[in-house]
């Protein structure tokens, strides 16, 4: 496992590289289209838009810290993210999961189901129920769409702005390449800067939901929660966990208000498996 890691600092990064390393979108034409339905945040982009966005921006991540080199483990949390995503509303969806090596704490959903954990938040897991409760929450903010209307209010004001003062003299191909950098860096940014807090407690309950729905214990997610509020607040590997959601105590409470004992029932609900953990 490399040495920590601040993901603001590999996003950073990211947000640097060339355009060619963000990966693809298809073709000049679909994505200039791409560019110009996220200026318009009441046009939703289509559903291969939305997954080609997220693989882009997934190739962003991955550019600034890579999967664990691990097989065994990555197909391990690929099962239990395809089985939780079952449960949601969009199943259709490619859904990937992985985990990049860094010690951070962390976990970031792209649009179209691309889901990566951190290492440092994998290790921090107690159980599967907990697994399943953190993927639970990335997979609801990929069915609510959370990221790209982030994501479409960024690129809105900026086309519009842009469009504006820069349309005449430029030739098609190049309004593409930028328009397409500013698809994937916006996506990135949103990573960076973090969703409203709204969204993430919107996500907490879905997630919780989810999790129960494919035989979890759906209380894995106040545990860890709970685990985060332990962290020490100065702890560089928290900071952009800490900077870009609410307060784990807070939603720890926003949970305890909106939840209360609905999912009581599920408490029970064991674990399907154990947690992978690496052989020493």
């Amino acid at each position: 496992m490399n040495t920590s890691r601040c993901l603001v600092a590999l996003l950073a990064l990211a947000l640097s590289a060339p355009a060619a390393a963000f990966g693809r979108l298809g073709n000049a034409e679909d994505l200039l289209n791409l560019g110009q339905r996220a200026a318009k945040a009441n046009q939703p982009i289509t559903e291969q838009e939305e997954i080609d966005l997220g693989r882009g921006v997934a190739a962003n991540v991955l550019g600034a810290a890579p999967l664990v080199a691990d097989a065994e483990l990555q197909r391990y949390v690929n099962r239990v993210g395809l089985w939780v995503a079952m449960q949601s509303e969009r199943p259709g969806l490619p859904w990937r999961f992985g985990v990049i090596d860094s010690s951070d704490v962390n976990a970031f959903a792209m649009p179209g189901g691309t889901i990566l954990i951190t290492a440092g938040l994998y290790d921090r897991l107690r159980d599967e129920s907990e697994l399943a409760s953190v993927l639970g929450h990335e997979i609801a903010h990929v069915v609510r769409k959370h990221h790209v209307k982030a994501i479409q209010g960024a690129m809105g004001r900026e086309f519009a702005t842009e469009v504006a003062g820069d349309m005449a003299g430029q030739s098609n191909n190049e309004l593409v390449r930028r328009f397409g950098d500013k698809a994937f860096r916006a996506g990135t940014e949103v990573l960076a800067r973090g969703l409203d807090k709204r969204d993430e407690y919107d996500a907490d309950q879905r997630g919780m939901v989810l999790a129960a729905r494919a035989g979890y214990n759906p209380f894995g997610l106040a545990g860890v929660l709970q685990t985060l509020d332990s962290a020490d607040a100065s702890d560089r590997r928290v900071a952009l966990l800490f900077s870009t959601h609410p307060t784990p105590a807070s939603r720890i409470e926003r949970l305890e208000a909106s939840v209360g004992e609905k999912l009581d029932p599920y408490a029970g609900q064991p674990s399907p498996g154990r947690l992978y953990r690496a052989k020493k």
